[in-house]
């Protein structure tokens, strides 16, 4: 089949969360069937009993043909180009990129081509290489599929791309919570910490919508606005649907927000119950008739201000306290909840509580926080409690 004359683009738009407008496209290749039926040109660019040679030929007739059509889209939306690293591997001169070529020969703002970087195949050294002269230019690069695995954790190391797309089935599975959802949040989170953003694609339900604006994403694409078509929309078309899915996104985070904070001022009163009973002999019996199963505190122990494990720890469960020796002695001063606490006493002339980061405890397996309280001048209070209202 000559595939020559059978391919062309399509172009999928590509939301700002913020904005709801089109912020850009990603070009797609696309092709006819025997039916005549459009389908995705994909699989032939991996297809093996066609060769390299021919497989990059196809790609750059798609991406020429991708090309002249943004030339006829005013504005500054930019348009994704997706590149296969494996192939980058293939060019003899980094001075002569046939992409630049392109974009030179028919004018277009280098500040509006995002080159997309595809695969996990390819030389990382090259790699990075042929990124350096994309950004001399002006492009900006992205890398696709993250979370796939450690490779793409190391390009991002090698490229700092400016913007990273999140593996989509990764994605999925990440929207129905479980160890997929906090893979997904730190992947977000090392993004964010380098500068990249986040775009979240194959969205096509209002849940993976509010996931990705919980996950920090900037931008969204998938089937819930718009499959690729072959000609570009309105900047606007889809920012009413995006303006409602935002309100009914806040609507819901401000009740989940309203019923943390009514269970952290139970939690509070509850502490401040246990200070005042730790100031005397206390009775485990009676501490166990206030509410601090329905709070989510899960233990207490007590800690000198060198971070030594002075107490028990005592287990909140089934309505009863449980004391647990087995930790007196443990130091805790390596935890950032505990220095942090001494650091703040040190610059603030009124002590208040810190909380560690969230992590799964290892006797329950529920989410936890930890907080560091102080109790009087020789003791630290050290306070867990679930930490699962996400």
């Amino acid at each position: 089949m000559d595939y020559n004359r059978s391919l062309f683009p399509y172009f999928q738009p590509i939301l700002g969360a913020a904005s709801g407008n089109i912020v850009g496209y990603e070009a797609l290749a696309r092709r006819r069937d025997e039916n005549r039926r459009i389908v995705s040109a994909g699989g032939l660019f991996s297809d093996p009993e066609i060769a390299n040679t021919e497989r990059i030929e196809y790609d750059r007739i798609v991406r020429r043909l991708a090309l002249e059509k943004f030339t006829l889209l005013p504005g500054n939306s930019y348009l994704a180009i997706n590149i296969s690293a494996a192939w980058l591997d293939l060019l003899d001169n980094l001075h002569a990129i046939p992409t630049l070529r392109m974009i030179d020969e028919l004018g277009i703002n280098h500040q509006r081509i995002i080159i997309e970087i595809t695969e996990t195949q390819g030389d990382l050294h090259k790699l990075a290489e042929t990124v350096k002269i994309y950004r001399k230019n002006g492009l900006k690069v992205a890398i696709d599929d993250f979370g796939t695995g450690f490779s793409q954790l190391e390009r991002v190391m090698a490229i700092k791309p400016d913007f990273i797309k999140l593996d989509m089935r990764l994605f999925k599975m990440a929207v129905k919570g479980g160890i997929a959802s906090d893979v997904v949040h730190l992947l977000s989170r090392l993004g964010k910490l380098n500068g990249c953003k986040i775009v979240c694609e194959g969205i096509e339900t209002d849940d993976e919508f509010f996931f990705g604006l919980r996950c920090g994403a900037q931008f969204m694409q998938g089937f819930l606005f718009s499959e690729a078509t072959p000609d570009f929309a309105p900047t606007e078309k889809y920012s009413r649907h995006i303006a409602s899915l935002r309100k009914k996104f806040l609507q819901k985070t401000v009740e989940t927000e309203r019923k943390k904070i009514s269970r952290i001022s139970l939690i509070k009163d509850l502490i401040s119950q246990l200070q005042d009973a730790l100031q005397h002999d206390f009775n485990l019996n009676e501490l166990a008739e206030r509410p601090f199963e329905k709070s989510g505190i899960l233990r207490f122990y007590l800690c000198d201000n060198e971070g030594t494990q002075i107490s028990s720890n005592f287990n909140f469960k089934l309505g009863k306290w449980f004391e647990d020796p087995k930790q007196i002695g443990f130091n805790w001063s390596w935890r950032p909840y505990f220095y942090q606490l001494l650091a703040l006493e040190q610059a603030e002339t009124t002590t208040r509580p810190v909380a560690s980061s969230r992590y799964k405890d290892f006797n329950t397996d529920q989410l936890c926080k930890t907080l560091a309280i102080r109790l009087d001048n020789d003791r630290i209070l050290l306070v867990d409690i679930t930490a699962d209202w996400d």
